[in-house]
């Protein structure tokens, strides 16, 4: 418990555009890694933009390691086929979280991250000050495959007896 920061909860919206890996469709879902943790999205028949909007949460002890996002098409008779990778660091949404939030107004920006060879993002992705909450809203372009993005939330959720960010 001593290495417990919190809670990450990551807010799978979407897919855009994914891979067709079936006939004519496919049948995504989000698997998010973080260290020895995997936790899985619903599935989404047939569309290859699929709204999820499911809520995965990570317990974080090591905030260095990668999140990684992988996208499956599920098939009944033979091994998922792979939709394409992303990956992504929190550390500049918990460098967000540290700073003042005291009297600042609903919608504020607290942090840019641009996109760049170091991540995947697929354009400039803002960590604000929302609803009494730091959130961050990115665009995520999969790797590994011909096409796709998948849109995701991050929110933190402090737990009582946790260590916390300070």
């Amino acid at each position: 418990m001593e290495h417990f920061l919190g809670l990450l909860r990551i807010h799978v919206h979407r897919g855009v555009n994914l891979a067709i890996r079936d006939v004519r469709s496919s049948d995504p879902y989000v698997v998010i890694r973080m260290g020895k943790q995997k936790l899985k999205s619903r599935v989404i028949k047939q569309n290859t933009n699929p709204e999820w909007n499911d809520d995965l949460t990570l317990s974080i002890t090591d905030p260095g390691l990668p999140v990684k996002v992988l996208v499956y098409d599920k098939d009944t008779f033979s091994l998922d086929d792979k939709m394409g990778d992303a990956e992504f660091h929190i550390g500049p949404f918990l460098e967000a979280l540290r700073a003042p939030t005291d009297g600042v107004p609903n919608g504020t920006v607290i942090a840019r991250v641009p996109p760049s060879r170091e991540n995947c993002l697929a354009e400039e992705s803002c960590i604000v000050w929302s609803d009494s909450k730091v959130v961050q809203d990115m665009v995520l372009r999969l790797r590994n495959v011909e096409r796709g993005e998948v849109e995701l939330q991050l929110q933190w959720i402090d737990v009582p007896g946790s260590r916390g960010l300070s």
